[in-house]
This record gives structure tokens, C-alpha cells and sequence, in this order.
């Protein structure tokens, strides 16, 4: 039988984890152990208060069908006291907060509920591939606004074109910035709510990495801080409180804006299990875990850019998430440095810019001239690859 992929799934290239993957099986399969930077995958052991919660909540509900499409109202309730407790915002859990299968789901899935066929999406790049990916599949247009270094990795709003902004019906922002680990200052917020209300944008702001900063004065704040109408805000746990496989996050906001996805979601899954709504309900209850993991990171980091400046690389010392955004000579695009890296005498696997940029109208592509190195791999891990790549020289 002929199989013909649809245009839609043809038109997209390979999803740049994927590659990396393959490219670590292959060193791995030459006897080169590899330390793998390049995905963020977090490998710090998932709390034991979020997996007792878990082993509880399983056998407790061994006669479950199932579970409600918008989140059980403990969970629901326990997002809303987290964010009070961490935010001082006030939600109301029955109609401004809604569960979803992790943040990616719910990033990819959101403009199927307030994109028309040849409505704008403005998108931050470099970032996270489901803004784009997410737009295209419900057939909008995504327009790109790059994170540039000269204004701090934020976009400037005021060189989007008028007729993008009429256009426009979302607006992506991301802070603390993967892969940039910028951290937004609060007036920007303010600047691009402002921006929203000006042009009917609703403004959805990924705060994944919200709870991963360094110093107290970059504790990262959050867009429901300013307003509620028109604006979401979305919340994982897969950083915070290393739950990844276990898939679980909320979307918090204007009413009418969560009952739009809350109607999407309907009709694509048939909500989160129970057992793992109640894993995460203790991990919002519990502060300490999340203290301990960011001074891990921060050791990581530490140790790792010591690495990279002994390697003559200049300082890129992030103020939050777990990622480096590391400048690399002009003499090497962000592809060749990642090779260099990946020979086996260093093998060490980090993520090419230019992967996570997207090519501007000018030839340029808007990660070209970094790579992101993820502080995953446990520290002795991390050590160990700051050595190698410490022993280089460029």
C-alpha cells in the first residue's frame, strides 16, 4: 500500500530532539559515553512525598473510570492555593484554572481554539517549537519576533507591523526564556498586556520555568500579576518538581479564554488520571523539594560554565531555568560547534541555536551564534563534561 502523508504532517521538518537522540544511539552504539545536554530532560529523582502521594492515590482508586476533562477540584483548588501562596493572585479554581497533559499538550493544542484559517500567532523566537507548530496545525499564520541580545532576549512589540498586529489573535511570551534563561522584568508585563488590549491579542505566557532562578531578586513574576482579561498564564511540574513522565500541568486566566481550551480538550482527550492529579496536588504543597533542586542546578551551573570559560568561551551565566545559552565564535555556526562537541573525544551532546531559531526574512536565523547546554544530567555528569569541553580551546 501507498502511504501518502498529509501536507500538513510533509511540510514539517524533524522535530531537532529526535535527531539529537539518534545521534547519541550512534556514539553510544562506538563505545563513546556520551553525556547527553542537549535535551531538557530533567534527571533528578522525582520527591518522595509526590510518589507516596502516587502508590496511595492508585490503590485508592482501583475502581475509577474516567477522570473529569478540566481537572478534579482538589487539584484544581490546589493549583489556585499554590498560586496564591507563590503569585498573591487570586483564582477562582472552578472557572479560571484547567488541567492539562503537561504544557505541551496544552501550548500545541490552544490556537485550535482561537485561530480561524489565516489568523496570526506572534511567536517568540528562538523558542519552543509548539508556539509554530501548534499555530500551523490550526492553519494560522505564526509571525516571528525575534529575542535579540541587545534587548535582553524580550521582543519589541513596537517593530511587529501594524497590519501583523490587526491580524494577530495570540501572542506567545516565555519567561524565565527557554533557551535564552532570560528573566522578564515586571513592567514588561505590563508593556505587553498593554500591547494585547491595544490590538484584542490574547497574551498567553508559558511560565514553565518559573520556580528555576538563582537569586532572590530574579524570582521570576507572572503575568497574572497584572490582569486577568484576555491573559493565561501555563504552569508545569515537570521542571519544578521533576514529575516529566508523569504529565501534568495547569493553564490559569481569563474564564472565557480557559473555556475555549476547555472545549478543545473535550474532544481530544479524556482529562488526567486521578492518581497522578493527586501526585501533583503534594508537590504543590510542598516548598522544600523546589529549594533543594534549584541549589542543585545552581552547583550545576556553576560548575559547568566554569567549563566553557576555561574553553575561552565568554561568560553566559543564566539567572534561571536550567539551561546555558551559550555564545560561541563567529568562526562556527551553532551546527559545527555542536559537531565539535560531539566527536568522540568529547561527547558531549548540546542543543545547535539554530535548531530552536527560525531563518527571519533576511537570511538570518535568530538562534544562530549559541548552543543550549541543559544542567540535566546528574552533577558528577556535569563535572565531567566541564572537563572535556574545558580541555578544548577556542
Amino acid at each position: 500500500m501507498d502511504v501518502t502523508h498529509s501536507e500538513r504532517i510533509a511540510s514539517l521538518s524533524t522535530y531537532p530532539f529526535a535527531i539529537l537522540e539518534r545521534k547519541v544511539a550512534e556514539l553510544q552504539g562506538q563505545g563513546v559515553r556520551v553525556i547527553d545536554l542537549g535535551v531538557g530532560s530533567p534527571t533528578a529523582e522525582t520527591p518522595a512525598i509526590v510518589r507516596d502521594a502516587l502508590k496511595k492515590s492508585v490503590d485508592a482508586r482501583r475502581n475509577e473510570g474516567y477522570p473529569t476533562y478540566e481537572g478534579m477540584p482538589a487539584f484544581r483548588q490546589a493549583c489556585a492555593d499554590w498560586a496564591r501562596r507563590r503569585y498573591g493572585v487570586e483564582l477562582d479554581a472552578e472557572t479560571e484554572v484547567t488541567s492539562c497533559l503537561g504544557t505541551k499538550e496544552a501550548l500545541f493544542h490552544f490556537p485550535e481554539a482561537f485561530l480561524n484559517p489565516g489568523d496570526v500567532a506572534i511567536v517568540p523566537s528562538p523558542g519552543y517549537s509548539p508556539y509554530v507548530r501548534g499555530t500551523l496545525f490550526a492553519e494560522g499564520k505564526p509571525y516571528l519576533a525575534p529575542l535579540l541580545p541587545e534587548r535582553d532576549f524580550l521582543p519589541d512589540f513596537e517593530a511587529i507591523p501594524q497590519d501583523v498586529a490587526e491580524r494577530a489573535k495570540l501572542l506567545w511570551i516565555n519567561y524565565p526564556n527557554n533557551p535564552t534563561a532570560a528573566v522578564a522584568p515586571r513592567e514588561f508585563y505590563e508593556r505587553t498586556v498593554e500591547f494585547g488590549r491595544r490590538h484584542g491579542i490574547i497574551v498567553c505566557s508559558d511560565e514553565a520555568y518559573s520556580d528555576i532562578y538563582y537569586e532572590e531578586e530574579d524570582k521570576p513574576c507572572s503575568i497574572l500579576e497584572t490582569v486577568r482579561e484576555g491573559v493565561v498564564a501555563t504552569f508545569s511540574l515537570s521542571k519544578r518538581s521533576a514529575m516529566a513522565n508523569y504529565r501534568v500541568g495547569f493553564v490559569a486566566g481569563d474564564a472565557a479564554v480557559i473555556a475555549g481550551l476547555r472545549k478543545v480538550k473535550t474532544n481530544i482527550d479524556s482529562g488526567m488520571p486521578t492518581f497522578i492529579q493527586e501526585a501533583a496536588i503534594a508537590a504543590y504543597s510542598d516548598e522544600g523539594h523546589v529549594a533543594s533542586m534549584r541549589e542543585e542546578y545552581r552547583r550545576k551551573r556553576d560548575i559547568l560554565c566554569e567549563g566553557l570559560k576555561a574553553a575561552g568561551l565568554p561568560e553566559c551565566l543564566p539567572r534561571a531555568t536550567f539551561y546555558i545559552w551559550q555564545r560561541i565564535p563567529d568562526s562556527y555556526t551553532s551546527v559545527e560547534f555542536a559537531r565539535k562537541l560531539l566527536t568522540p573525544e568529547v561527547g558531549v551532546v548540546v542543543m545547535p541555536g539554530e535548531w530552536l531559531g527560525d531563518e527571519l526574512k533576511g537570511g538570518e536565523n535568530t538562534g544562530q551564534g549559541y548552543v543550549r547546554l541543559a544542567l540535566v544530567a546528574p552533577e558528577e555528569e556535569i563535572r565531567e563534561a566541564a572537563g572535556r569541553i574545558g580541555s578544548l580551546r577556542f
